[in-house]
């Protein structure tokens, strides 16, 4: 049951249904936008000369598309299937489908409360929605950070929602890495620098932490928690053990970010 009223904005990426496929485009329904009507001319469908339409697109077919124009007055909306990318198809597919495994969630919320969809919406889950923007994200914040979830709403409902995400979603997770430089010049130099690697790992104290060689002498080290803070804050203190431990005895060591 998706609480998504109104019209998309251009450039954002939506979920759509092949509805009919024609020559000269494609006809597909918006699936968080109560199915409203969308239309991919065959120009946009991708890039290059599309010699035959369905050897891109075919009816039932779920795609991500880019909104290109929205005519309010008429509700046309005009979308893009070559503008978006596979990793942005990736994210807003999952984005997609955790939004829904939400509305159910939400569901089971209300069906434990002895009340119907409509009146949980009503009562606590339009303000979950201005607050998080999407219904995952309320669920998630209040498994990752009960605390503050608690102390900022209240309300009957509240210990039944906490129950429910407990149960059901797991606590959203962050990953940080870094490429460690590291060499030496003496006789026993790779002992040393997986003495010193060793070292680092050691201080993560329960923390997730991988370095792997990613050709001598640069090794990944991937940290993954709960949130930024935490991860840069491991990341730190397991490189400088690591750095450390090697320039105490004569060789070099430095972290190196690579930007994304």
């Amino acid at each position: 049951m998706s609480r998504v009223r109104g019209l998309p904005e251009n450039g954002e990426l939506v979920v759509c249904t092949v509805k009919s496929v024609k020559n000269f485009g494609a006809f597909v329904t918006l699936d968080e936008y109560d199915d409203k009507e969308g239309f991919i001319h065959v120009r946009d469908v991708a890039t290059g000369w599309v010699k035959y339409i369905r050897d891109f697109v075919r009816e039932g077919q779920k795609i991500v598309c880019k909104v290109l124009g929205v005519d309010s007055t008429k509700g046309h909306i005009d979308l893009s299937l070559k503008s978006v990318n596979e990793h942005q198809k990736r994210e807003k597919i999952q984005q997609w489908k955790n939004e829904k495994k939400a509305e159910k969630l939400l569901e089971i919320v209300a069906e434990r409360m002895g009340i119907d969809i409509n009146k949980a919406y009503k009562q606590f889950g339009d303000e979950l929605l201005d607050a998080y923007e999407t219904l995952y994200s309320a669920f998630e914040s209040a498994v990752a950070y009960p605390e503050d979830f608690l102390s900022e709403f209240e309300g009957k409902w509240v210990d039944t929602f906490m129950e429910v995400a407990k149960e059901n979603v797991a606590a959203p997770m962050v990953q940080i890495d870094g490429i460690l430089e590291m060499s030496s010049s003496a006789p026993n130099g790779m002992d040393l620098i997986k003495t010193a690697l060793m070292a680092g790992l050691a201080t993560a104290e329960g923390s997730a932490v991988e370095i792997t060689c990613v050709g001598c002498p640069r090794y990944r080290v991937v940290v993954t928690a709960a949130d930024y803070k935490e991860a840069e804050d491991v990341m730190k203190t397991v490189s400088t053990a690591a750095i450390e431990s090697l320039t105490s005895n004569n060789g070099s060591a430095v972290l190196k970010r690579e930007s994304k």
